[in-house]
């Protein structure tokens, strides 16, 4: 019999999601000391972050299948320790080469996020659900963010190189831990599809769902602006320019971190109105907050009023987008979640090394020339969406 999982070891799994999720992000605002350390340009570190993403959408779309094949337990404690040796060869390397090889294993393997909660799912109750989503997207935006506040602290005042091992330290401790907290598993492998039908099923599955795909390309633009606004800032504020320490861009990550707050409340808004009107709202109150971006471009201080912005209203279309995916029949959800967060993450790729590209070309105002196309690129689909949603009525 399958054991509950308690409040505790809810908040435990949470931790592991945010020591994980982490891993991607403590790149945002040391970006430009790790140029200057490899001596690479502002258009080439980015391939860092970008394979980085491209590895990760790779990862979810290849390995987390196996989680219906083997055991949870077995294949987190793998991914993780892969993890760990990653950050090492990261935290010590002279090569820049080795630097982004290092940096996209990380990213493949970084699939524990997006494995926990199907694992949470079954040994919680149906009533505790909801509750237990979001402790654990909670879990994950909290890595996001504490990640960038931490990662330009300790840059500014020990380097960057200790960002990365103390990283490996984290998944070491991840590595020991979560597989003593996770249960033993074993699959009836004769009743299920095999790894290589549940693969070859998601490009037929893509075409009867539009709608998710659609989705998954709205979240994937959403995300590369999102991570390309953080490569645009990390290398904005820190150069020669302004002059600043790469602890101010992780003082503005971390006031980015209003966004856990409002993530429920995303979801209750678009429980309440409907996942594509609420996502059309929350593009065109984005579009605005992007464009006074083109406001910010000598004083760091104006960056707060977008930064708030699109805090607030980001998580609304993330949400809404995977609603779309939750909403269909049981059987083909965990397949459909995979395809949008594989789509999601194809677009932070893309953010990430457009990101560093466009500040390369034209500096700050290249950045929010970007940032601006993809979030009209954003209004224009959901708008679609809502009409398409309007009509199927």
């Amino acid at each position: 019999m399958t054991a509950r999982l308690s409040n505790r070891g809810i908040f435990m799994l949470a931790v592991a999601s945010a020591f994980v999720t982490a891993n991607a992000y403590y790149i945002h605002p040391i970006i430009g000391r790790v140029a200057e350390s490899f001596g690479v340009g502002n258009g080439l570190v980015g391939v860092v972050p970008a394979l980085n993403q491209f590895a990760l959408a790779l990862g979810v779309l290849l390995l987390l299948p196996l989680g219906d094949r083997m055991s949870n337990r077995r294949l987190v404690a793998a991914c993780l320790s892969i993890q760990v040796i990653a950050l090492l060869f990261m935290a010590i390397t002279n090569s820049f080469a080795v630097f982004v090889l290092g940096s996209t294993i990380l990213g493949f393997f970084t699939i524990t996020p997006y494995l926990l909660p199907a694992y949470a799912s079954k040994r919680v109750e149906a009533s505790s659900l909801g509750f237990v989503t979001a402790v654990l997207t909670a879990g994950v935006l909290a890595g996001v963010q504490v990640s960038r506040l931490a990662s330009g602290v300790i840059a500014e005042f020990l380097g960057w190189r200790v960002v990365y091992w103390i990283a490996a330290a984290l998944m070491a401790l991840s590595a020991v831990a979560l597989p003593l907290l996770m249960q033993s598993e074993k699959h009836a492998k004769e009743a299920l599809p095999s790894y290589r039908s549940l693969l070859s099923s998601l490009y037929g599955l893509s075409l009867q769902h539009r709608r998710v795909v659609t989705s998954g390309v709205i979240q994937g633009l959403n995300f590369g602006m999102f991570i390309a606004t953080w490569m645009g800032i990390g290398l904005h504020l820190t150069s020669d320019r302004m002059n600043l320490g790469t602890d101010i861009v992780g003082y503005l990550a971390a006031f980015s971190g209003i966004a856990v707050l409002f993530t429920p409340m995303a979801g209750r808004y678009a429980d309440r109105y409907g996942p594509e009107r609420a996502r059309l709202f929350a593009a065109c109150a984005q579009l605005v907050g992007i464009a006074t971006y083109a406001l910010t471009g000598s004083t760091w201080w104006y960056l707060l009023l977008p930064i708030a912005i699109t805090a607030i209203v980001g998580p609304i279309i993330d949400v809404s987008g995977r609603m779309t995916g939750l909403s269909q029949p049981p059987d083909v959800r965990t397949r459909m979640m995979s395809l949008y967060i594989t789509l999601m993450f194809l677009g932070g790729s893309v953010g990430s090394w457009g990101g560093t590209v466009a500040y390369d070309l034209g500096g700050w105002s290249g950045t929010v020339a970007l940032i601006c196309s993809m979030s009209l690129a954003v209004c224009l689909l959901s708008h679609q969406q809502y009409r398409s949603s309007l009509v199927e009525r």
